[in-house]
């Protein structure tokens, strides 16, 4: 489908892609890592101090736009780019992941959900055609289909038959997405974690026609060993020319992971969540800032990182802050963290563009499980 939007696959190292996917408010280059703006905000982060960090895109969340502040209103306003002052693109999921988590809130018909709203406990109906709406109204630059999800471990026909349903809606959202030149629409591969089921979901998916495909349904409980055996196979199954999407993932190792395996762009709540919570991910892994083994700590988080955290303020001040539970702590651990996943996934573009992918990911590797400096 003619959209406006276009996906260049530049040069491939083993599975590993680097690619530019164009759109009418900027290039996203890939492998791309999308940090998560759920209520029209990455939180503790202004929009310009993300954008420093080198993110091309954001995600927002159907979900909670809907409910609060509502479409409707921010259509009122001028679409959700310029309600949180964003003017590069944004993915907007469907909603229907969030919904799906509120088992004991929802009803689920072949039509679609309802559900009540965790805010209010207000009555709410989410449907393919609505989840499409609600994401015009939001003005996003890619939408994703509406789809269900179950939690992993699950039984086979019940995974088989939450799949099937999906790729109902899959259609239904196409058909409800409509021509929207300048917009893209993504479907969602289902499966679990079962290639057969998956090869079933990624034919119907491309007999549909989108514009990207992600891979849905990981991240939900399976465990790291587990979602790299399905990443084995399921994005082989989907279209080459077209961006392929890890929806909800995930820690550094999982990005580097699922790039090797064909993966072109990322989403995950992780980097500023643990950021606000006093966690920070390095060059070496995971870093607890609360542990009083930083307190008279005069080193940066990571020397060799250039962002205002580490360039300005030393272990000691960031565990200082933490522990007083100062809002600077966040705006702090959340701009270090995001920095260092946008320069992790320019270390692997680099990489896969030079043909040494493969050295990247054995020095990542042996880097990353080393664990944390000693103190000094």
């Amino acid at each position: 489908m003619a959209t406006g939007i276009s996906f260049t696959l530049h040069v491939t190292d083993g599975r590993a892609r680097r690619g530019t996917l164009a759109t009418t408010r900027g290039d996203i280059r890939t492998p791309a890592f999308m940090p998560v703006g759920t209520a029209a905000t990455v939180k503790a982060m202004l929009p310009g101090q993300v954008r420093e960090t080198g993110a091309d895109i954001l995600l927002g969340n159907t979900y909670h736009l809907m409910l609060r502040p509502t479409a409707d209103r921010m259509e009122r306003l001028g679409g959700l780019h310029r309600f949180m002052n964003w003017d590069r693109p944004i993915l907007t999921d469907s909603g229907g992941y969030q919904v799906m988590s509120l088992s004991e809130l929802r009803k689920l018909t072949e039509e679609g959900v309802t559900f009540r709203s965790h805010v209010d406990g207000s009555k709410h109906f989410l449907s393919p055609e609505t989840s499409m709406e609600i994401q015009r109204k939001l003005g996003s630059d890619i939408v994703m289909c509406f789809d269900e999800c179950p939690a992993l471990p699950a039984d086979r026909e019940r995974v088989a038959r939450s799949m099937r349903l999906s790729m109902r809606w899959a259609r239904r959202s196409r058909d409800a997405f409509g021509d929207r030149p300048g917009h893209a629409l993504f479907g969602i591969q289902q499966g679990g974690l079962d290639e057969e089921l998956r090869a079933e979901s990624a034919e119907a998916l491309t007999a549909i026609g989108f514009d990207g495909y992600a891979v849905g349904g990981l991240a939900v409980g399976e465990g790291q060993e587990a979602m790299f055996g399905c990443l084995d196979f399921a994005p082989e199954q989907l279209p080459a020319d077209k961006p392929r999407y890890l929806m909800g993932v995930g820690k550094p190792d999982d990005l580097v992971g699922g790039v090797a395996r064909g993966i072109d762009m990322f989403d995950c709540v992780l980097p500023t969540r643990s950021g606000r919570t006093g966690e920070a991910w390095t060059r070496r892994g995971r870093v607890n800032l609360r542990n009083a083994r930083h307190r008279d700590d005069p080193r940066p988080l990571d020397e060799a990182c250039a962002c205002p955290c580490c360039t300005g303020y030393s272990r000691a001040y960031l565990h200082h802050v933490v522990r007083a539970k100062e809002a600077i702590s966040m705006t702090l651990l959340s701009w270090h963290n995001l920095h260092y996943y946008q320069e992790l996934m320019q270390g692997m573009r680099d990489a896969i563009e030079a043909g040494t992918f493969e050295a990247f990911r054995s020095d990542f590797d042996a880097e990353f499980g080393a664990g944390d400096i000693p103190p000094p």
